[in-house]
């Protein structure tokens, strides 16, 4: 089905006003971000746990972080666009450096993503696993076997810090519509997961600029597009997850410079992952 088509014929493919704003917050909710501290003290960085099928964006997404942060082009989290399958095979911590002596207080954990077959992709188990902190740094993902306690890469003793503190979903605005039963029953499983652990769960769509012509010509139409709300409210009803916890990016891919533009739906996403992050931390010292 052809965009046009999608959006039924409507004179206008855009609201007259966003129905979220994220340019004129730009600057205050970066500051936020960059100078956000855990209010828990057994915890230095929030840590972000990032999951979806393969190729969704996730190692994309931390990469966009890091340009933001940076205000230049960033590639620590390496990506795949032609491989068809997920590119990120190890457990990896991001943090990102303030200076060469400083972090800033958050982290990112980019994962193997899922596949429709069982014998390929990150097992399920496996992340709900790492929600639990019992998956080491760099322990490589099997497909076909599933972490268990005494393997290698089994962490027996996590602490608050090695937990998941947030758990965010990442999929293609391209492909809401098309999420096989079997891709959509991995992702419902971890948030089910993340739910009795009382994880808060939130979801970014990327590549919206590829699902919306609106915002491929001005990328701050992210939040205009009436076929984008749609995909929202679609994943929303897929999954679950609620509308205010679900955001939209366009994610660094072939940009070099740095788009404030861009930035803006980044950063704006990121700062209600620190800020539901921090309601979790919080919980669990009263």
């Amino acid at each position: 089905m052809s965009y046009f088509t999608a959006m039924g014929g409507a004179p206008s493919a855009l609201f007259e006003q966003p129905w979220r704003e994220v340019s004129e917050k730009y600057q205050s909710n970066l500051k936020f971000v960059k100078s956000y501290q855990p209010e828990n003290k057994q915890v230095k960085h929030l840590r972000i746990l990032l999951h979806g099928p393969d190729g969704a964006g996730k190692s994309s997404f931390i990469n966009s972080v890091d340009n933001v942060l940076k205000g230049r082009s960033a590639g620590r989290a390496l990506t795949d666009g032609i491989s068809g399958s997920s590119f990120t095979s190890k457990y990896r911590t991001f943090k990102f450096h303030k200076n060469p002596e400083a972090t800033y207080s958050f982290v990112f954990n980019d994962i193997m993503g899922f596949e429709k077959d069982s014998d390929v992709g990150v097992p399920v188990e496996d992340v709900k696993l790492a929600l639990r902190g019992h998956v080491k740094e760099g322990y490589k993902f099997d497909p076909e076997q599933e972490l268990k306690e005494g393997v290698d890469g089994y962490n027996s003793d996590p602490t608050l810090e090695d937990k998941v503190h947030v758990l965010v979903c990442v999929v293609s605005a391209l492909s809401v519509s098309w999420l096989s039963d079997e891709m959509v029953e991995k992702m419902r499983e971890v948030r089910m997961a993340a739910s009795e652990l009382g994880i808060p769960q939130l979801a970014i769509l990327t590549r919206v600029d590829e699902a919306c012509p609106e915002v491929k010509k001005d990328t701050s139409n992210i939040y205009k597009s009436k076929y984008l709300k749609e995909k929202v409210e679609g994943f929303h009803h897929l999954l679950g997850i609620p509308l205010n916890c679900i955001f939209l990016v366009k994610n660094y891919t072939e940009e070099i410079e740095s788009n404030d533009k861009m930035n803006a739906a980044i950063v704006y996403a990121l700062k209600h992952m620190l800020l539901y992050g921090e309601d979790f931390l919080n919980d669990l010292e009263t």
